[in-house]
């Protein structure tokens, strides 16, 4: 999903301390948190690539961004957050405020026992910082299924893992075995979803639900109205109840350069076809060009329905109307661009404070 050659992270773009975020940001009616797939632009190395992930890390942990998730993906060259519970480990050592956590760990992929533990050693390290998203995709191929020594069939099972996981959380016993570390951290769990599925799952159990708009739009508006209408609160350990929570992530590309804000989004589009359409095969960016407007094309614009693209000004202005029609009550922002200074850019330029 890049398309820029970076050799060093520290060549890429200024230091956020020498410019500082513009302060139109700071209008956002809802939180901002930011998605990081860690993604390898083409001539980096995954090492470069985490730097600049660390480094985006640093300068949210100074603006004012609520968390950083990381996704678990896999068999996927150009994305390094195959293990989402390590990045955190790394990018809560190097910050002192922001939330860390994963958005999310697919569960299929791991016993409910093994996440508790891994991420309940994460509490106990950075008390209140860390979160756990969920989610019941694969993040992976068959042959990564195959790999990870399970099948489609451990995603049956996702309702019943996350009351395990929310039963380890908690210090129960779940067939004899307590979670250790883990018990008693009650570490906060998100359902993701970009169907309904995820929607009831998140109602039914009381929890804050994350939906992936910024690659799968087309449910979004039908699984918020089930979610908030059907959600049923759950204890608090303080004697409450929860509340429905909607977060909701969205593709930003800002900069001061409009042409450049879109030439970067049409370049993430040849890298999304060249991805998702090579069919075996090496596509070269004519063939990506050749398909932008046949259907593969119109399958990836309908991906990036909802990106907020444009100025700074554009976006934050894109970013406040979707909020406010969907009622989200808070915005998980990916930036798309592959430069790298407009990837950063974008982070920078739309930080809610400094």
């Amino acid at each position: 999903m890049t398309d820029s050659v970076v050799s060093d992270p520290s060549d890429a773009v200024s230091d956020p301390s020498d410019s500082p975020a513009d302060s139109r940001a700071a209008r956002s009616r809802v939180p901002f948190s930011l998605l990081d797939l860690a993604q390898v632009g083409p001539g980096e190395t995954v090492a470069q690539s985490l730097a600049h992930s660390l480094r985006m890390a640093q300068f949210a942990d100074r603006t004012g961004y609520r968390r950083i998730w990381y996704a678990e993906h896999h068999n996927m060259p150009a994305i390094a957050s195959a293990a989402p519970a390590v990045l955190v480990a790394h990018m809560a050592a190097h910050t002192s405020h922001i939330r860390l956590g994963a958005g999310g760990v697919m569960l299929p992929n791991h016993s409910p026992l093994a996440i508790a533990e891994q991420f309940g050693t994460l509490a106990e390290l950075h008390p209140g910082r860390i979160d756990l998203g969920l989610g019941r995709a694969p993040g992976g191929d068959q042959a990564t299924f195959t790999a990870l020594r399970r099948t489609p069939a451990a995603a049956e099972n996702f309702p019943g893992d996350v009351v395990e996981l929310q039963r380890y959380f908690a210090g129960s016993s779940v067939h004899g075995v307590v979670a250790t570390p883990g018990a008693g951290t009650g570490v906060p769990l998100y359902i993701l979803g970009s169907s309904l599925f995820g929607a009831q799952l998140a109602a039914a159990l009381g929890l804050p639900y994350a939906f992936a708009s910024h690659f799968a739009p087309q449910a979004l508006e039908r699984a918020v109205e089930l979610y908030v209408r059907d959600f049923r609160p759950a204890p608090l350990p303080d004697g409450g109840q929860t509340e429905p929570y909607v977060m909701a992530a969205a593709t930003v590309i800002a900069d001061d350069d409009v042409d450049r804000a879109y030439e970067q989004l049409r370049s993430a589009k040849l890298q999304r076809i060249k991805f998702l359409f090579n069919r075996g095969r090496h596509l070269s960016d004519a063939d990506a060009a050749a398909l932008l407007d046949g259907p593969q094309g119109a399958q990836v614009d309908e991906m990036l329905r909802l990106a907020a693209v444009g100025t700074p000004d554009d976006v934050l202005g894109r970013l406040d109307r979707f909020a406010e029609r969907i009622g989200a009550d808070e915005l998980i922002l990916a930036p798309l661009a592959g430069d790298r200074e407009v990837w950063f850019g974008t982070v920078e330029k739309l930080a809610p404070s400094v």
